[in-house]
């Protein structure tokens, strides 16, 4: 058959996405690159907001426009959306032959049998083997390693724990051979994700083993390794100093902080207060480690001197990155159950104004890089501008900014090349390969 899928969602969601359908082609299966052409439709989705269980819906709406169009195409919808509305969507949408809930994905080659023999599938909960195979949608020169699932903090605003369950690290004897095997497959850049990687093995005896899956990923050819979401509070000495002094590791961090005030990261159930949060801030800043994150505008109760707090951290200049979200109401968890909620202009106002200051955070290091030179692996072509299309190390992909850069000898897509910033357009940077 066949198979056409599109991913939803984060990183994680990518991962799972790239598992299936390394099952599928070892059934003997081939993939396409649009729904037009595929026998079989797969939508992987995500339901952790509003606009992302949106996209979903629109994306099913679609793949079931084109069955309308070719009676004998197949639709399934995996992941996340079916996880959590199961017979909702059962109800909403008959045209789709299959739902497939998190733990579903290793009966992806029996579903697709049985669908194609006109059976209607609603999930099985039979809880995933690990499986290392893999079909990469990333360029062939960096790559995701999902080293755990679910989680256990409980923030009240979040319906992960109820969708994904519990914190489950994958094995570490596991995670080497996938990462062999992405290693064989050329990867340069190993970006480590999971609701939260700094807890990495504490299911097994009650402490992080992070630094150490660290070090024996760095004994592998990869250039560099990038860690992804780790939450503030489980940030220790170790890891801060792994970061630092492993020659592998990208000097950058993804913290989701969600919010600076003390009485809102309450409310929201945060385990890390504002003197933390600015101590460990001023820590790893001080230590040279670029700081991602990610913030919650208009959270239940936010007032209007919480959100200026917000606004003056942000302008000093103390996260390099970040994204900001207005707060998404969802159904079953405690922040849902709060009063105070804010009108839905209010949060998006405080988002847009937040996103401007972070930009001139930004414009203002870029000034600072000019003349400077930068280590940037070459990712593609933009072929608009005509310009080389890369990252440094302090950008990570599709959520970064980017460095655009000329040569004046022949480079090739997933190299590093030594280039000197001469110039911004817009947030990103302007160089030329030395």
């Amino acid at each position: 058959m066949k198979i056409g899928a599109i991913s939803l969602g984060c990183d994680k969601n990518r991962v799972d996405t790239e598992k299936m359908l390394a099952r599928l082609v070892s059934g003997g299966h081939t993939l396409v690159g649009n729904e037009e052409d595929a026998d079989v439709i797969i939508v992987n989705t995500c339901a952790f907001t509003d606009d992302a269980k949106s996209e979903a819906i629109d994306e099913i709406l679609s793949a079931v426009g084109h069955k309308k169009h070719s009676k004998k195409k197949k639709i399934i919808v995996t992941g996340c959306l079916p996880q959590r509305y199961m017979e909702t969507l059962e109800k909403e949408f008959p045209e789709v032959d299959a739902f497939l809930g998190i733990a579903d994905y290793d009966n992806i080659l029996d579903t697709v049998e049985k669908i194609t023999r006109g059976d209607k599938i609603f999930g099985g909960a039979c809880g995933d083997e690990f499986y290392s195979g893999r079909v990469l949608t990333t360029p062939y020169h960096y790559a995701y390693l999902k080293i755990a699932d679910g989680c256990n903090n409980h923030c009240t605003y979040c319906a992960i724990p109820s969708i994904r369950g519990k914190y489950r690290s994958e094995k570490m004897e596991d995670l080497l051979l996938e990462a062999k095997g992405l290693e064989k497959e050329g990867v340069k850049e190993l970006i480590l994700v999971a609701q939260d990687v700094t807890r990495y093995g504490i299911d097994f005896d009650g402490k992080s083993h992070l630094v150490e899956l660290v070090d024996a990923l760095s004994q592998m050819d990869f250039d560099l390794i990038r860690l992804l979401y780790l939450e503030p509070e489980a940030i220790d000495d170790s890891i801060i100093d792994m970061i630092v002094t492993n020659p592998k590791v990208a000097k950058y961090a993804d913290v989701p902080l969600q919010h600076i005030d003390g009485d809102t990261l309450k409310r929201m159930g945060r385990r890390a207060g504002e003197d933390y949060t600015r101590a460990l801030i001023n820590k790893m800043r001080e230590k040279g480690i670029t700081l991602r994150s990610s913030f919650i505008c208009g959270f239940p109760g936010e007032s209007e001197d919480a959100h200026e707090k917000l606004v003056e951290f942000i302008r000093e200049g103390n996260i390099d990155y970040a994204g900001f979200f207005a707060y998404s109401r969802e159904e079953g968890t405690p922040a849902d159950r709060l009063s105070d909620h804010l009108d839905d202009e209010i949060k998006v106002e405080r988002a847009e104004r937040l996103r401007a200051i972070q930009t001139e955070v930004i414009n203002n290091r870029n000034q600072q890089l000019i003349g400077k030179t930068v280590k940037v692996i070459y990712d593609e072509i933009d072929y608009d501008k005509q310009l080389f299309l890369g990252r440094a190390g302090f950008q990570t992909p599709d959520i970064d900014n980017v460095v655009y850069f000329t040569a004046d000898k022949e480079v090739h897509i997933g190299e590093f090349y030594d280039v000197e910033i001469t110039g911004v357009d817009g947030i990103d940077l302007v160089g030329k390969v030395l």
